[in-house]
């Protein structure tokens, strides 16, 4: 059985579309990236749980959100993603922020997370201040959507080589498997009393098959040594007047209304939690 906190405050991180968010200060091509991180909400996890010139560390870097927006919070950062054209869209976007100005400065490297502490630079040991990730899940959800004469086709919503070793593609024991391993590993990068972000929501695999992956995520976390400190939710929707104003991508909205037509009952996602958790 998974384990539950509750949610202790909401954050307002699609106030803007995502695309308005990423509009000039990323490299055009980061759209290519099936799960791409909200550039607000790894401002916000920043900005609350660091100081300037903290190191952040994100050991599924993708395009490399975590790392820009560390970056031009004065933070320093470093990240690993299995897929070397991923790694290079980060070195990009990185490039991109230090000709912005951006005062911090990152890493980025290509490797298997799960082996990280044979890749991550041995200064780095024990000075991390906060650890924000995601995991490769909802591959379902994923990806972007262009309409033709011959009808919707979807685009960009893999995250790699089946065979490169992605725990998108190893089945959600793999996935939980592996993301504790990383978890264990990333323990040793923290500095005493450093912090992990973790942003995940819940995946339905099949028609009555829903996981809830944050609780998962949260059980994987506490094995690994990790001491959980808040649970909070993350806007992907914006709010106006006390109301919900949906950001979801014509392919969410595609899925949803095939999904009741099936007499699922499923609504828009309008939030990702957020688990907060802190090593002792």
């Amino acid at each position: 059985m998974t384990e539950s906190l509750p949610v202790t405050s909401v954050w307002l991180t699609c106030q803007q579309p995502a695309r308005d968010q990423r509009r000039g200060r990323y490299v055009p091509q980061t759209s290519s990236h099936p799960g791409k991180m909200l550039p607000h909400l790894a401002a916000h996890a920043i900005s609350a749980y660091t100081a300037l010139g903290d190191l952040v560390f994100d050991p599924m870097c993708g395009s490399g959100t975590t790392l820009v927006e560390a970056m031009h919070a004065g933070r320093h950062a470093i990240g690993i993603d299995i897929e070397p054209r991923f790694t290079a869209l980060a070195e990009a976007n990185v490039g991109l922020a230090a000709e912005h100005g951006a005062t911090g400065a990152a890493q980025v490297i290509s490797g298997d997370a799960t082996g990280l502490l044979d890749l991550v630079p041995a200064s780095a040991v024990g000075r991390v201040a906060l650890l924000l990730t995601s995991p490769p899940y909802g591959r379902g959800t994923h990806g972007l959507v262009k309409t033709t004469a011959s009808g919707v086709r979807k685009r960009d919503h893999h995250y790699g080589d089946r065979e490169s070793g992605n725990l998108a593609y190893g089945g959600w024991s793999r996935l939980l498997d592996g993301f504790t391993q990383i978890l264990a590993s990333s323990h040793r990068l923290l500095r005493p009393g450093g912090t992990v972000v973790i942003t995940s929501r819940p995946v339905r695999r099949q028609r009555d098959d829903l996981i809830d992956l944050p609780g998962e995520l949260l059980t994987a976390a506490r094995s690994a040594g990790l001491t959980p400190v808040e649970r909070c939710a993350a806007m992907l929707a914006a709010v106006r007047d006390g109301q919900i104003v949906h950001r979801a991508s014509m392919f969410g909205l595609m899925a949803v209304r095939r999904a009741r037509a099936d007499g699922i009952p499923v609504h828009l996602v309008a939030h990702e939690d957020v688990l907060v958790l802190r090593r002792e």
